[in-house]
């Protein structure tokens, strides 16, 4: 591989260091951080206590016997002072050759600057680590969005608002799992690897299991295995983990993402929107100390209660269809979409066609959180049919700032209206709907054993995440997105200080 002149410098300088038995040591103590740093009492040097901190170097001001140098570890930047004097003529001689981005350990006492500046004194430095590249945009941050995406390590690096964000994921994880455990949830693990596609309708990746000589697929919901936890008398349960789609990327889109699904036996949909509504205001108040926050253009409001409509008054009240129009008829459905211009997913089924004109009118106006409620038949092959009405089910999805950001239904605990729905999503499938559902026995046989009336959940985090930093695009969120293969695109990792704002279209 060729390498810039700037790379060849510092393989040059890694060579000496080798040359003086450099071993990238591994037997640092670290006693103290930023943290420490910023809030410790500033006493006399023979009183104060001595500290061993580690860090990168992000900024260096090399002068002739006293130098400042900022690192950065795991919280926060914070100012080391280095002088000849203190640390002898040779390791200060070796000091003078650090380049930004190398990893360090100092060790010394902290002190106040003229400026008021918080700062370490050093008594002894060392290299750890070696950067045989430099920092990309060293001065003002990384703002390349494809290279923050791609190599997230350097946004982390370069950016302390992204090390904030994923701190706030985090936190909001652990918010979540303290506020089901704390109402007796149970946490269990489900397989990631299943025999067949369920749980929700989306178009698996596929793979090949050797030992077993079988194809597998790769969970698109957490779903049937937590209720078969509950047939087996678990009655509140959740799973927190990937789930796998193999569908487009957007900014509300990425086809491996994280999923809360939780299930509580002898509770309903309207349980699960109460249920849903107290997490929510639970993590807004947690996050942000009050229940607004703010969205892009939207100041979002958590106050509850939350609106719930039904998805056909909801064309009517939100939508701006004349109540004179039949939104209940397959015909009046179809003259809308072409009246909107609207690209339809299946033109011969109502309930397909009711959520594409609903996706088009009313979704993006749900910007407050808001309940949709009973969702089609035919797009809900695991929730109970409304007794009053079979055409939908007993279904809600809660949509924030346009984003739906969670589904929940009356669980359907009938194993023979449960097979007849299977078995008309596997005659779609070998119809060439490739998202559609197949029939799985083990999942029938447990109904028949007996399901609990149940409702269940599922809260995609990452988008969750999303509303509560702030966060336009869900790429910011995750640490590692998915992106195209990096194939001949010329690389901006040499430490140039102008942002080529390049990022993929997401």
């Amino acid at each position: 591989m060729s390498r810039s002149e700037q790379e060849l410098i510092r393989l040059e300088k890694l060579s000496k260091l080798r040359a003086k038995g450099f071993a990238y040591p591994n037997d640092v103590k670290c006693t103290a951080d930023a943290r420490d740093l910023a809030s410790v009492e500033i006493v006399p040097p023979e009183q104060a206590p001595r500290w061993t901190m580690a860090g990168r170097i992000v900024q260096l001001r090399v002068m002739g016997k006293a130098s400042f140098v900022h690192l950065l570890d795991s919280h926060a930047k914070f100012q080391v002072y280095v002088r000849q004097q203190e640390v002898g003529d040779e390791v200060y001689e070796a000091f003078r050759s650090y380049d930004i981005g190398d990893v360090v350990e100092v060790k010394g006492y902290p002190f106040l600057t003229k400026t008021g500046e918080r700062t370490l004194h050093v008594e002894a430095i060392r290299i750890l680590s070696k950067a045989l590249r430099p920092l990309p945009e060293k001065w003002h941050g990384l703002t390349d969005q494809e290279t923050r995406y791609r190599h997230r390590y350097l946004d982390l690096i370069s950016n302390p608002a992204a090390r904030q964000l994923f701190r706030a994921r985090t936190r909001i994880i652990k918010e979540i799992r303290h506020f089901l455990d704390q109402r007796d949830f149970l946490e269990v693990e489900t397989p990631v690897l299943e025999y067949t596609q369920g749980g929700t309708t989306a178009k698996p990746f596929r793979t090949h299991f050797n030992a077993l000589h079988c194809d597998m697929v790769l969970r698109i919901a957490l779903e049937l295995p937590l209720k078969k936890l509950v047939v087996g008398g678990l009655d509140r349960v959740y799973a927190l983990g990937t789930v796998f789609r193999n569908e487009g990327l957007s900014k509300k889109h990425n086809p491996e993402f994280t999923m809360l699904e939780f299930y509580q036996a002898y509770a309903n949909f309207d349980d699960m929107m109460n249920f849903t509504q107290d997490l929510l205001v639970h993590l807004v108040q947690t996050i942000h100390g009050k229940l607004t926050c703010t969205y892009g253009e939207h100041q979002l409001d958590f106050t509850p209660p939350y609106p719930r409509i039904a998805m056909q008054e909801s064309l009517y009240a939100i939508g701006g269809v004349p109540r004179t129009e039949r939104v209940s008829e397959l015909p009046t459905l179809l003259r809308i979409a072409e009246r909107h211009k609207m690209d339809l997913r299946d033109m011969s089924d109502w309930g397909h066609t009711l959520e594409d004109v609903f996706g088009e009118l009313v979704e993006p106006k749900l910007i407050n959180p808001t309940f949709i409620t009973h969702h089609p038949f035919s797009t809900s092959p695991l929730a109970r049919k409304n007794s009053e009405d079979p055409t939908v089910v007993d279904r809600f999805e809660l949509f924030v700032a346009g984003m739906e950001t969670a589904n929940a239904f009356s669980e359907l605990n009938d194993p023979i209206d449960q097979r007849e729905r299977f078995e008309a999503q596997a005659a779609r499938k070998a119809a060439g709907d490739e998202e559609a559902c197949e029939v799985d026995e083990d999942f029938v046989k447990a109904l028949e054993y007996g399901l609990p009336p149940t409702g269940g959940e599922g809260i995609g985090i990452d988008r969750l995440v999303m509303l509560l930093t702030n966060s336009p695009n869900i790429r910011e969120v995750i640490l590692f997105p998915h992106l195209r293969p990096e194939e001949g695109r010329e690389s901006i990792l040499e430490g140039a200080d102008e942002s080529a704002q390049a990022g993929e279209k997401a």
